[in-house]
């Protein structure tokens, strides 16, 4: 079989339907691809005459997914990962290419930098801008979520996919030399995965640090002790020193292959850090936010050890509360990070890291919004028992029952309990008080519940 040539745009579309596993409707193909509705029927009608995709249902079902002559051109393609052995998937532009030069010369030959209080000082939340305002704009209306849900809702729901893709991404940027499927293997053993190593203590802390800010985000807020949190547990198990984990730093630290020399001085790490969190929580734009959080944190160095890591999951914080794509840092080579960290550091320069930036958030947008429009069907269990959750809900928190002797007392049919206790199981993990209503149950109450650690 002759495999058609694919452009450019074409492959793209292939590659979020195949990328959703299951059906995908052209509402949510429409959104991740950025694209005019017209322009997205005529892909689908070359791609469908192709052979390459299949329709499914119509009208309002109308649902593709990619045939196996679809795969094969996809496979026929050169892929993400060889594509990443060679040079990267950015490209510098133009503008950003004498900059770039510039780092790359002899560390001899540049000048050394101390820190600059005024990269922070002078920024004014919402008249300042490190992104380009039409570009902060523009990346907002593409990530946002157009659903009115509570704080962290987009996270929660792509939060599988999220805790392998920002764990592994973050960790591979620190040296780390396990794989992505390695990383989804561990995450499904836990602990009884292997021996643990400090590659394998990275991911795993990365995945609780992750866990942490999802639930503490929503409702804490972005305040200094959630930052320091994260680093603690991003740290753990990982630093010689214990003082130096959780807690602002006290001696000197050095960034490798820089001229960067951060301030030594508590006092000033301390209140730069407050300083930046106020600044952050004022600024209404979440994307201008998660690019100030991210180049800022790196830049203080507030901590001994995993300040990157920490300013990468950081840059979450103000996506999570505004229900925007989270940004997980794929696709991104090493030497690009570090480039794009470099400018900050010795020159206060942003512009590589903002075009790096764009990057990797447009890419995270594209392919969460096609995962979580894929897991948007509702749940035929959740459908027929809707009532009936309700119902354990209460019976739970409200009575004190266990779960089990809660399902004792509904009607279920006996193929569908176990599915039905899995979910059960999930909304009382994730029960809070911002999200308790919808089981017409009491703020007080359920957080009396919470704090007794969850009975069931």
């Amino acid at each position: 079989m002759t495999i058609p040539a694919l452009s450019p745009r074409h492959e793209a579309l292939l590659r979020l339907v195949l990328s959703a596993k299951e059906s995908i409707q052209p509402s949510a193909l429409e959104q991740a691809l950025q694209v005019s509705r017209p322009t997205l029927n005529r892909d689908l009608r070359d791609l469908l005459a192709s052979g390459l995709l299949e329709k499914l249902g119509a009208g309002r079902s109308t649902r593709y997914v990619t045939t196996a002559a679809g795969k094969a051109a996809l496979s026929a393609l050169p892929s993400v990962a060889s594509l990443q052995e060679g040079p990267g998937l950015l490209q510098w532009s133009s503008a950003v290419l004498p900059l770039v030069e510039a780092l790359r010369a002899p560390l001899g030959t540049r000048t050394p930098v101390g820190y600059d209080s005024t990269f922070v000082g002078n920024y004014i939340p919402n008249q300042s801008s490190l992104l380009p305002p039409q570009l902060a704009t523009d990346l907002f209306n593409a990530g946002r979520s157009r659903d009115q849900q509570p704080a962290g809702t987009y996270a929660r729901e792509v939060l599988e996919q999220l805790l392998i893709d920002l764990s592994w991404s973050s960790s591979r940027l620190e040296g780390n030399n396990k794989s992505l499927l390695d990383t989804k293997e561990l995450f499904a053993l836990g602990e009884q995965g292997g021996p643990l190593d400090e590659d394998t203590l990275m991911l795993l802390n990365h995945k609780d640090a992750i866990e942490f800010m999802v639930d503490a985000v929503p409702t804490e807020g972005i305040t200094v002790p959630v930052i320091v949190d994260l680093q603690a547990k991003l740290m753990r198990d990982l630093l010689k020193d214990s003082r130096d984990i959780g807690s602002i730093r006290r001696r000197v630290v050095n960034i490798d292959g820089s001229v960067y020399v951060p301030s030594n001085i508590p006092t000033l790490l301390e209140e730069t850090l407050q300083s930046i969190i106020d600044k952050v929580c004022h600024i209404r734009n979440p994307v201008e936010a998660a690019f100030f959080l991210w180049v800022n944190l790196a830049y203080l160095q507030p901590f001994a050890d995993g300040n990157k890591r920490t300013s990468r999951l950081s840059a979450n914080m103000p996506l999570m509360l505004y229900n925007c794509a989270p940004l997980s840092f794929l696709d991104v080579e090493r030497t690009d990070y570090a480039t794009a960290m470099l400018g900050v550091y010795e020159q206060r320069n942003v512009a590589a890291a903002v075009e790096l930036f764009e990057f990797i958030y447009r890419r995270s947008i594209q392919k969460y919004s096609v995962l979580r429009a894929s897991l948007a069907v509702p749940d035929p269990i959740r459908a027929r028992y809707r009532q009936v959750l309700n119902e354990l809900m209460q019976f739970v928190v409200f009575y004190g029952r266990t779960l089990d002797g809660a399902l004792a007392e509904v009607v279920v049919d006996p193929a569908d309990q176990a599915a039905l206790r899995f979910i059960a199981n999930t909304e009382l993990d994730h029960l809070e008080q911002y999200n308790c209503a919808r089981y017409n149950l009491a703020r007080g109450m359920t957080q009396r519940w919470i704090d007794a650690e969850r009975p069931r």
